[in-house]
């Protein structure tokens, strides 16, 4: 008997982590890869633009997201709501549209076009496919991550940057 639970207990924890990282593909809308596509999807949807998570597979700061922000139930409906939301692998060599309809690979939509070395990085676009704002990081937690969001929905992103409009919110608590 004394065997068998830590055995149980691993495959509870296995299941756990399944559990969450599955919660976190849910945050994630469906695609064929084609961004001018999806920028007439999002006009027709009343969302407010797009946003991509730019990752990689053996990212822990990804990983930490997944697990702990992105598979919360609120932070699905508050993304959900205003945008539609897409996963890129900076390394990935799977082929797509951009958003002005050129074919090109995940990596190179990531790395030529936007510059990304380091994973996560949240880049929220606008109806046009223009870049308005990106978070380069994890956040500290999904609250934060909320914020972000808001972040970018109130337009605060044309007046500030995003670590002086945490500040403003942390000091109103």
């Amino acid at each position: 008997m004394t065997r068998a639970l830590p055995l149980l207990a691993l495959l509870l924890s296995v299941a756990a982590h399944a559990a969450a990282v599955t919660g976190a593909e849910r945050f994630f809308d469906q695609t064929l890869g084609d961004f001018s596509e999806e920028l007439e999807n999002a006009r027709e949807q009343g969302k407010q633009g797009i946003l991509i998570m730019f990752e990689m597979e053996e990212c822990p700061f990804c990983h930490r997201m997944k697990t702990q922000v992105l598979n919360r139930p609120e932070v699905q409906d508050y993304f959900h709501r205003h945008f539609l939301i897409f996963p890129v692998d900076i390394e990935g060599d799977v082929d797509m549209i951009d958003f002005k309809g050129r074919e090109v690979t995940q990596k190179a939509f990531a790395f030529r076009q936007y510059r990304v070395r380091a994973t996560p990085v949240f880049a929220f676009f606008d109806l046009d496919g223009k870049l308005i704002t990106r978070y380069t990081g994890a956040t500290r937690d999904a609250e934060e991550f909320l914020l972000l969001g808001r972040y970018v929905v109130e337009g605060a992103h044309h007046k500030m940057p995003f670590s002086r409009y945490r500040r403003a919110h942390r000091a109103r608590r």
